[in-house]
């Protein structure tokens, strides 16, 4: 009997994991991407003899990645390389002074002394909170698809359970007392797009993830294990088709029915799953008339991520004294959130995520050199910035801080360069406000708040990756193939 048809659209994580898991419940799949390559915001550029990933840096929960590679009969080990990480960050504070974020539990009780001794019973009671946190919103709701009532209602004894309303950063500074630890302890939602001061506390559980799991780095780079992913696909007879733009999802009495492209061809489906970000794709893909529950009011009045600023270089030298990942803290905390996330004003001064992936990995430069992307959370394209004229100006602050602090005379070893803003979000990745991480993960915009991975207003359509359930980042992406899989018809 002929197979019922899926179409994907786009590649990232999530479009490759829920290709995956379609074509092992009986479906003959088909991945339409837009770029020229396959990894969505985990692309690859190659420059200079130099890999910069565009995107995800940080693999934790990798159990989520070797499940992939079982379904297919195959062990993740071989076709991929992953470097666990010690320590997993360096925070670096604008004073100078920092703090490795260990997996050595000794160590982490270290770091804590010798910041404030008295904070080490608190932090004992934060893993207490986080690790519930984990049981309960990661491994008992992470893969919920939550499509209806019952199913939110379901849910509420886990959330009233986990104090959902209170914010990450009131949890932590519940627990701990000194200013540097509270902030050491409450930035990892800003890894996801969401502001410690407004995400829901069941953020929490990225400590216990990170804890349980490890921090780990793909050699060779993130994208290798995109390549992986799409050899899984290859060998079940997948096709990965790129430089085919989707323009359109076709909808005929309610239910979608197939895509069209963007040279005209149209292509038939039994299924639709979108990887794309849901509010582009319900804004620009589907005709206003099929929406009932996700119009463009509706889209357009939602609270949308921060973006990012990137910039990718290599030095003709190496800075031995720069760890694999750095966490680089301006003068202000609190004040920079509100400006990214409730001003959307972009301020003269920010924060860093410095990644060096040449500490770790050789092969991602060449011999002797050393391969860089700063990452600097900005608002989204709701500033009204102009990033034609700003990036460049805004770069050079960036560059003058490093020269300043980690990567002295950083302007004379640049050999090669390359940035991408929030413009190139919204015009690359057709990322809605450029907002890089969909819906700002509140907790009115989670879980059954947030889009669903079985669309509330076309019938035989799905989604996944960052904006949908469970949310952003490589294990929420994972996640949410995951739910999908879940509501989708059994062949």
């Amino acid at each position: 009997m002929k197979k019922p048809k899926a179409i994907v659209i786009g590649s990232g994580f999530g479009g490759l994991a829920a290709a995956i898991r379609l074509s092992c419940k009986g479906y003959d799949v088909e991945v339409f991407e837009k770029l020229d390559m396959p990894g969505g915001r985990a692309y690859v550029h190659k420059q200079d003899g130099f890999t910069f990933d565009a995107g995800p840096t940080i693999i934790t929960a990798p159990q989520l990645l070797e499940e992939l590679w079982a379904l297919c009969g195959k062990k993740m080990s071989d076709d991929i390389t992953l470097k666990a990480m010690e320590p997993f960050y360096r925070l670096r504070f604008d004073d100078g002074s920092w703090f490795d974020y260990s997996g050595d539990e000794e160590t982490m009780r270290r770091e804590i002394a010798r910041f404030n001794p008295a904070d080490l019973a608190g932090y004992d009671r934060f893993v207490k909170a986080a690790d519930q946190a984990c049981q309960l919103g990661f491994e008992e709701l992470g893969g919920v698809a939550f499509n209806s009532l019952s199913d939110l209602l379901a849910a509420v004894p886990s959330m009233l359970r986990m104090k959902a309303w209170e914010s990450l950063y009131t949890l932590v500074a519940r627990h701990i007392s000194d200013p540097k630890l509270r902030i050491v302890f409450s930035f990892h939602p800003l890894l996801i797009g969401g502001n410690p001061f407004s995400v829901t506390r069941v953020y929490s559980l990225i400590n216990t993830l990170e804890r349980r799991w490890g921090v780990h780095w793909s050699m060779g780079g993130t994208g290798q294990l995109i390549k992986g992913l799409v050899g899984l696909l290859n060998a079940r007879g997948v096709n990965v088709r790129c430089n085919a733009s989707v323009t359109r999802i076709n909808v005929e009495n309610g239910r979608a029915c197939g895509v069209t492209l963007e040279n005209g061809e149209r292509h038939d489906a039994d299924i639709v799953i979108s990887n794309g970000d849901p509010a582009w794709t319900y804004k620009n893909l589907v005709s206003r008339e099929h929406r009932t529950h996700w119009t463009d009011r509706k889209i357009e009045k939602s609270k949308y991520s921060m973006s990012l600023f990137v910039w990718y270089f290599g030095t003709r030298k190496r800075y031995e004294d720069v760890p694999h990942h750095m966490i680089m803290l301006g003068p202000r905390y609190r004040e920079l959130l509100d400006d990214i996330f409730k001003k959307h004003h972009l301020a003269d001064d920010f924060s860093l995520y410095l990644h060096r992936p040449s500490a770790s990995d050789p092969s991602v430069a060449p011999e002797g050199h050393d391969a860089f992307y700063v990452l600097a959370p900005v608002p989204h394209l709701g500033s009204n910035t102009d990033w034609k004229s700003r990036a460049e100006p805004f770069r050079q602050l960036v560059q003058s801080y490093l020269e300043k602090t980690v990567l002295p005379n950083l302007g004379r070893e640049i050999v090669t360069s390359k940035l991408m803003t929030p413009q190139d979000f919204h015009d690359r990745l057709w990322s809605y406000k450029g907002a890089a991480f969909g819906l700002e993960p509140i907790l009115l915009q989670s879980a059954s708040f947030r889009f669903h991975n079985r669309s509330e207003d076309v019938d035989s359509l799905y989604m996944v990756g960052a904006g949908t359930h469970p949310g952003a980042g490589v294990p929420g992406v994972l996640m949410s193939a995951k739910a999908m899989s879940t509501v989708v018809p059994n062949v």
